[in-house]
């Protein structure tokens, strides 16, 4: 007679890990995936445009490494990017999903900007610079303030408010380019004070961009011991996993989530200085380019963890340098590039599962037999 009592379990059986893997063994992970996401770009390269792969993926290496100053626009790029990631994380961990990081980088390019165009005359680079820091700071913060309270206070939806609040930087953006426009009729700012380079970074080591580095590394380490050893950061962990516990623990919510929004907001708004002061030294919409977006993906991938980021963040400025270069040198369009792209991160973004959870094969059947309320497993 047929036993109701029995069933078979399935070949493969998925769950999510109980420990988390140790940080090299994901690192590990997403190394295999991205070698396979490139083993099927080859395949792609191949049958679409009959091209040699390595040729194309050494093309990529150099589009982004070739020449002293490519390497360093890569750098400054992966700077950039790391800042933006490096804002985004806090906010992240406390499960407050801070989608206006282009607002905040706005927000500190043009008060940037302003300083550049209307204290030339008055201030020395120097504290000029100090200057621009903090109002940048001032300016990214408070912009990220704003959803902070909203949400603190009377429960708002962050990521429609964030969003919204990208859509007013840029407006605003839009405003001060018409009114610093310069030539008149160019719809432009132009290069703020290409002669006198007040407000610009200067070169250390002979390199114009070593502040960025430096002065982005800086905040790394401060992420990362903030996060990690300050009771500020353990309180924005405890409020990520649950406010209820957060508040049975006596913590302030409505602070712990008002102060991190301006703390994630005042780094990107960092970026924003960075963009203005340290790189193109104007300002535009376009001035945060989509990376605001991008870090998202960054500081996902990476846990939270500062360090991380950094190897993550380096790789899609990489990615991003030589779609550009294979796109030139063998005339191919944007979508074949970004179709390269994307395979890419979505290899690795799939390899998160992997690190997430645990995939289970059995070489034979089994079958479970349930006797009072108790379970054995015996061979089929």
């Amino acid at each position: 007679m047929k036993n109701d009592n029995k069933y078979t379990e399935p070949f493969v059986r998925i769950s999510k890990r109980g420990v988390p893997i140790p940080i090299w063994k994901a690192m590990g992970i997403r190394a295999l995936a991205l070698l396979a996401a490139l083993i099927i770009c080859a395949i792609i390269i191949f049958s679409i445009v009959k091209l040699n792969p390595l040729k194309v993926y050494i093309a990529m290496f150099e589009g982004a490494f070739s020449t002293n100053k490519r390497m360093w626009v890569t750098i400054r790029d992966a700077m950039m990017l790391l800042c933006i990631a490096v804002g985004l994380a806090p906010a992240f961990k406390m499960r407050f999903w801070n989608i206006g990081a282009e607002g905040q980088i706005l927000m500190g390019g043009i008060v940037s900007a302003a300083c550049m165009i209307y204290l030339s005359k008055h201030m020395t680079t120097l504290p000029m610079m100090l200057l621009m820091l903090v109002l940048s700071i001032l300016a990214g913060g408070i912009w990220g303030f704003i959803p902070g309270i909203f949400k603190a206070k009377w429960g708002t939806n962050e990521t429609l408010f964030t969003l919204m609040m990208n859509y007013i930087a840029i407006q605003i953006t839009a405003y001060f380019v018409a009114l610093w426009e310069n030539p008149i009729g160019s719809n432009t700012v132009g290069v703020i004070n290409p002669r006198t380079k007040i407000g610009w970074f200067p070169e250390l080591f002979g390199q114009p961009y070593t502040l960025n580095v430096i002065l982005v590394l800086v905040l790394v380490v401060f992420m990362y011991l903030y996060l990690r050893y300050t009771k500020q950061g353990y309180e924005v962990a405890v409020v990520g996993e649950s406010e209820n516990t957060a508040r049975y623990a006596a913590i302030d919510v409505p602070k712990v989530i008002m102060r991190t929004t301006f703390i994630s907001g005042a780094i990107c708004g960092i970026a924003g200085f960075l963009a203005v002061s340290g790189a193109s030294h104007t300002i535009s919409t376009n001035t945060a380019g989509g990376r605001g977006f991008t870090a998202i993906i960054v500081a996902w991938l990476a846990q939270f963890n500062s360090f991380v980021m950094i190897p993550i963040s380096a790789l899609l400025v990489f990615l991003d340098k030589g779609a550009i270069e294979i796109a030139s040198r063998y005339n191919l369009n944007n979508h074949v590039s970004n179709m390269l792209i994307g395979i890419i991160l979505f290899f690795i973004l799939g390899s998160e599962f992997f690190i997430n959870y645990q995939v289970k094969f059995r070489g034979s059947k089994h079958q479970v037999e349930f006797q009072d309320g108790k379970h054995k497993e015996v061979q089929a």
